[in-house]
């Protein structure tokens, strides 16, 4: 499968071979996996395919070559479904012992030639071989020089660009698959933008090309990554939007709570106020009654005082 990042090689592959009800492997790539680590995952696919007689898909992408001795074994592979000086003699033995039944009950001589040619047969039906590659560059011109197996045994399908309402449809599917973003209104709008953008750009590219004779290549990991770009944005803003509503919410309620406050603060001093005045009008009725008593009394003291001067 011939196509440019992004382009559907790996998910067509995962699809067809669910619907087909095939078993895909693929190789994990660390920072220790080297032709040790690949050999040992080529074993597990011999054992699948031919010892255990499930139909397999081995999913090969180019950015999992890390030394070009891997294509080296998949090039015989494909040529004859056999890698050379892969299997020691015990997991040869291994193997043929795994086949014996089945080849005994399809009328196969049990001879060690004839165990191993059946067990080879069984890997050649049952193991499928999918090969990502890139067109961009010449690591693929020269590997197709280097490993002829990967043209004159196998059917190459070249992935072409995402049509606009590809494009359109990628990213309604994004959109729908993100609720709570308001865009059940407005996405066919922000998807024909979308496909927009990302067909002009292509353009520029193509017309740059033929000006500047530089090359910049527009894949379709490019549009989804403007696309998850664009869903992202937006949910951060949408969720710095509702952090400010809910913030000036909560100072709205706490104002709201302020007021009533105030007002059950006003009425509680109105009636204060009342009550200080009844209190003050008390005093001062008070007031005038002590000050006659006090007349009253100084009369009293001043009589007692002149009183006594005559006695004295």
């Amino acid at each position: 499968l011939v196509g440019v990042g992004g382009s559907g090689r790996q998910s067509l592959t995962r699809l067809a071979s669910y619907i087909a009800e095939y078993k895909v492997f693929m190789i994990e790539i660390t920072k220790t996996y080297r032709a040790l680590e690949f050999k040992d995952d080529l074993k597990k696919l011999y054992e699948m395919s031919g010892a255990k007689n499930l139909q397999t898909v081995f999913l090969f992408n180019d950015t999992q070559i890390i030394q070009e001795g891997f294509l080296e074994d998949i090039n015989g592979l494909l040529g004859s479904g056999e890698v050379p000086n892969l299997l020691g003699p015990d997991e040869v033995a291994t193997f043929r012992e795994a086949v014996r039944v089945d080849a005994k009950a399809a009328g196969i001589d049990e001879t060690p030639a004839a165990l191993y040619e059946f067990f080879l047969d069984r890997v050649r039906n049952n193991l499928h071989l999918v090969l990502c590659m890139s067109p961009i560059g010449e690591a693929f011109r020269t590997r197709v020089r280097m490993f002829p197996n990967l043209v004159n045994c196998c059917t190459i399908d070249w992935f072409s660009a995402w049509s606009d309402d590809a494009l359109r449809e990628v990213s309604m599917k994004f959109f729908t698959e993100t609720p709570g973003l308001g865009l059940e209104e407005v996405g066919e709008a922000v998807s024909t933008v979308f496909a927009t953008v990302h067909t002009s750009v292509a353009a520029a590219s193509a017309r740059m090309f033929e000006e500047l004779k530089r090359q910049n290549y527009v894949t379709p990991t490019n549009y989804l990554e403007l696309v998850k770009g664009y869903i992202w944005l937006l949910e951060e803003k949408r969720k710095g939007l509702g952090d400010q509503v809910s913030k000036f919410r909560n100072g709205i309620e706490k104002l709201d709570d302020s007021k009533l406050q105030v007002e059950v603060m006003s009425a509680e001093l109105e009636i204060k106020k009342k009550e200080v005045a009844v209190a003050q009008k008390d005093c001062e009725e008070m007031l005038v009654v002590i000050v006659k008593d006090r007349k009253v009394v100084d009369e009293q003291q001043r009589s007692v005082q002149a009183e006594s001067e005559k006695i004295g």
